[in-house]
Formats: structure tokens, C-alpha cells, sequence
């Protein structure tokens, strides 16, 4: 009996901890339809603008691995409810601001406490579910979580903005935050951490730091300030001098913020890699496709939302366990693979798609392969990406992965929207009238995002070993029994 009520309380224990990253994930996107309402009661100028979504990501991409080993150290359950605690308190910052200067540091604070949560998130429940089969199906619902909430907030976003203001998409995560909380509190184990006497690693924690947020910074603005600037020049070079300095102090510290040894482990190295691309083709995706349907098909925004609906539903069916037995049956390379090809598939098909293009011919058919991809991808590029880690180290490991997505999505947009823009305005200088110019230029994007996608596909099925989830438990098996583990393993 008390085995069937752990077993229950730790799947409502994954329920709670999705339902946070939920909320990280929908403010990644839900702003996005609330700005021209921001820009016209706070004022801003069509450049300030930019920043509500710049300092969100700046932050959230700088703290990523600095929030994993904090968890780490200090136990996941305490820095994860910190993280929760932060961005509660800036959501409500955000949706009382009355003024340009609060909103964007909101944003800012909001970007931190979701960098915390998003980087625990991932070691709770890779710690909570250890058997290979319960821990696929986990992971499945967290990769719908955080592959399905970008076009869940488009269509929360709309409705929010439309129906009440634009105040209310930040205001509505103040019962979820507070309910989460309380949660969490009553469902997650309080865990110790692993510090042991060992020291936060406070130069490496600064140089990483500040090498992310410059490599954000230059990447958000590189379209604005030109790539061959000497702003987003010195911006990325600085980056890549702070990168190499923390290189070099991880290995040389007696305790490093990373341990460079964790690159050694093949699978946490392909991972990333696929991760990076696999996340520029879902921006290419979730992005161009959007305005491509918004400029080009004329769509509003709750008709944009519904638009990802077959691809949101087709996933949710990948979550409730059809992704877990896929992997137990074929392990995580081939469904890797075949999830990234299909995803290329889509892209291509949204490569061709027309001026005058109807939903069902030219939107529907990509939207299916897209969510047929994703639902079958996300799930074993996260495990391979956690699989073979020690649990000491499970809370780094998944702040890599997130920074890896955070910088792949972010680079690949950046890259993405300038292709686009550069065929739009030559199209446009060519006498092409400015539907056609756009359509050019987004399907231009859709076929460098199928790139990204096929390119993943091919370094996961090359690279990655064909090792199963059982293999790769019974070697977190036995790391867990290593000296300084058995704290985090024995209370999951």
C-alpha cells in the first residue's frame, strides 16, 4: 500500500513540477502577442520594445548553469522552490508595471527565477523516476511541456490580451506560482544537496555568466546593429575570450562550477550538439510559421494558436506514453533520428508553401510532421542528454542541455530571421510586391531550419551509441552507489 501511495504522489509530484516549467515556457511566448497592446499604453518606441523580450532572455540565458549547480550543491527541492519564489514575485512586478523602465526589469528578475527552475526541473524528476520505463514516460510529458508550451502561449496569449489586458499575462501566474509552491512543499522529497564542504566556484560561476549573457546580448541585437558590426563583434568576441577564461579555471579549480570531465561522456557531448540544432529548426518552426500565417495569411492571433493545435494534440499523445514505448522498444538513437527527419519533412513542406496558401494544403501537413517530430525527438534527446550522468552532477547536466537549447533557439532564430529579411528585401528591391517578399524570405527560413533538423537527425543516428534505457539505468545505478550520491538517490 505505502509502495502504490510513493508511486502515486510521484507522478502528481511530476504534475506539479510540469506545471512550473509550464509557466517558464508560456512567458517565453506569451508576451509575444501582447506587445503592439504594451507598446501603445506604456509608450515604448519600436527599438525599446525589443527589450521586454531581450531581458527576459538575457537573464534566462546567462543563469541557466549557474542555476543547475546551485541545485546541485544545495539541494534541488530548495533552489528550485527559490527559482519559483522569484519569478512569482516578478510576475506580479510585470503585471502591476505601470511604467518602460519597471516592466523590463521585471522581465529581467522574471528571466533569472525561470533559468533557476527550468535547469532543476529536469534533475527532480530524473531523480524522482529512476526504472527505465516510468522515467521514458516521464520524460515524455516533460518534453511535451516544453516542446507544446510555445504555441499553448500564443493562444493563452491572445485570449488573455482580448478578452481582459495585457496585464493579465503575467498576473496569471501568480495562483500557479502559489499553488506550485504548496505543492511542491508537500509532494518533493527535501533532499540534501552535495556540497560536502566543497565552495561555490565563484570565478568560474562570473566568467560563464557573463560569457552567456554577452553571447545573448549580441545574438538578440545582431539583426539590429548589422552582424559585421563592431558592436556585436566585440560583443561575441568578448564572449568567446570570457568562455575560453572559464575554461580555464574549470580546469585547474579543486571544485569546478562544470566538470569538463562530464564532456567526456559521449552521449551528454552528441546531445548538446543535436540540441543546438534540433532547437533552431523549432524556432524556424514555432517563429517564421507564425508570421508567415499572421503577415502573409492574415491570420489573428487565436487563429494562429488553433493553427498548432493538431501539432500540440499529436504530441500530447507522444507525452501520455506513446514516445515511452517507442523508446523501450527502440532505445533513443533511431526514434532521435526518425523524430528529426520527420521534423525536416515539415519544414521542407512549409518551404514551399504559397502566397496565397490554404490551411489545410499548405499549413496542415507541415503542422502534422512537425508534431509527429517533436513528439517523437524530444523525449530521447533529453535522455541522452541525462543518462549516463552521475546524479551528483544531474543538476549541471541539465543546465548545459537548457543552455544548449536557449543558445540554439536563439542563434538559429537570429540566423534564420536574417536569411529571411536579407531575401525579403531583395525580392522587394526586385519590384516583388511585399507578400511575395515575405513568403520568400520565410521560406528561405523553413529551408535552413529543415537543414538544422535533417543535420541533427544524421549526427544522433551517427554518433550517439545504440545503448537502452536499461543500459543506461543500470549505469546511473552505478554512479548512484558511488560515495556522495546516496543522499539524492535514497530520498528519490
Amino acid at each position: 500500500m505505502t509502495e502504490t501511495l510513493d508511486n502515486r504522489k510521484r507522478w502528481l509530484a511530476l504534475m506539479v513540477l510540469c506545471l512550473g516549467v509550464l509557466m517558464i515556457v508560456l512567458d517565453t511566448t506569451i508576451v509575444n502577442v501582447a506587445l503592439p497592446s504594451i507598446r501603445t499604453d506604456l509608450g515604448f518606441s519600436e527599438t525599446s520594445l525589443v527589450w521586454v523580450v531581450n531581458a527576459y532572455m538575457l537573464t534566462f540565458g546567462g543563469f541557466l548553469l549557474l542555476g543547475g549547480r546551485l541545485g546541485d550543491l544545495y539541494g534541488h527541492r530548495r533552489v528550485f522552490l527559490a527559482g519559483l519564489v522569484l519569478f512569482t514575485l516578478a510576475s506580479l512586478a510585470c503585471g502591476v508595471s505601470t511604467s518602460q523602465g519597471l516592466l523590463v526589469a521585471a522581465r529581467a528578475v522574471q528571466g533569472l527565477g525561470g533559468a533557476v527552475v527550468s535547469a532543476v526541473a529536469l534533475s527532480l524528476i530524473m531523480n524522482l523516476f529512476t526504472e527505465p520505463a516510468d522515467r521514458a514516460k516521464a520524460m515524455g510529458v516533460y518534453g511535451f511541456v516544453c516542446a507544446g508550451g510555445g504555441s499553448i502561449g500564443v493562444l493563452l496569449g491572445g485570449l488573455l490580451t482580448s478578452t481582459l489586458s495585457w496585464h493579465w499575462i503575467f498576473l496569471v501566474n501568480l495562483p500557479i506560482g502559489v499553488a506550485v509552491y504548496a505543492l511542491c512543499v508537500a509532494l518533493l522529497p527535501n533532499a540534501r544537496g552535495h556540497a560536502h564542504g566543497e565552495k561555490l566556484d565563484v570565478a568560474g560561476a562570473i566568467t560563464v555568466t557573463a560569457s552567456l549573457m554577452l553571447a545573448v546580448y549580441g545574438v538578440v541585437n545582431g539583426n539590429e546593429a548589422g552582424w559585421s558590426s563592431p558592436q556585436t563583434l566585440g560583443l561575441l568576441g568578448a564572449a568567446m575570450v570570457l568562455l575560453a577564461a572559464f575554461i580555464t579555471i574549470e580546469s585547474r579549480v579543486k571544485h569546478p562550477l562544470m566538470p569538463l570531465g562530464l564532456f567526456r561522456l559521449r552521449s551528454v557531448s552528441v546531445a548538446n550538439v543535436v540540441g543546438v540544432l534540433w532547437a533552431a529548426a523549432m524556432f524556424a518552426w514555432f517563429f517564421i510559421s507564425a508570421l508567415y500565417m499572421q503577415l502573409v495569411l492574415q491570420y489573428t492571433p487565436m487563429q494562429i494558436g488553433l493553427a498548432f493545435l493538431p501539432a500540440n494534440v499529436i504530441m500530447a499523445v507522444f507525452s501520455l506514453g506513446l514516445s515511452a514505448k517507442i523508446v523501450m522498444r527502440f532505445g533513443i538513437r533511431k526514434p532521435l533520428a526518425a523524430g528529426l527527419w520527420l521534423a525536416a519533412i515539415g519544414l521542407a513542406l512549409f518551404a514551399r508553401a504559397p502566397v496565397n496558401g490554404s490551411f489545410v494544403l499548405d499549413v496542415l501537413p507541415g503542422m502534422v510532421l512537425l508534431g509527429l517530430g517533436a513528439g517523437m525527438a524530444f523525449n530521447p534527446v533529453l535522455l541522452a542528454a541525462m543518462s549516463e550522468v552521475d546524479p551528483a552532477d544531474s543538476g549541471l547536466a541539465s543546465g548545459v542541455v537548457n543552455t544548449a537549447f536557449m543558445m540554439g533557439g536563439a542563434l538559429g532564430l537570429a540566423v534564420l530571421a536574417s536569411a529571411a529579411a536579407a531575401r525579403t528585401a531583395a525580392m522587394d528591391a526586385a519590384g516583388a510586391q511585399m507578400p511575395l517578399a515575405l513568403t520568400g524570405g520565410y521560406n528561405l527560413a523553413f529551408l535552413v531550419g529543415a537543414v538544422f533538423a535533417a543535420a541533427a537527425g544524421l549526427i544522433g543516428v551517427l554518433l550517439l551509441r545504440p545503448a537502452s534505457p536499461g543500459h543506461t539505468h543500470h549505469n546511473n545505478n552505478e554512479a548512484a552507489r558511488a560515495p556522495g550520491a546516496a543522499g539524492e538517490t535514497a530520498s528519490s
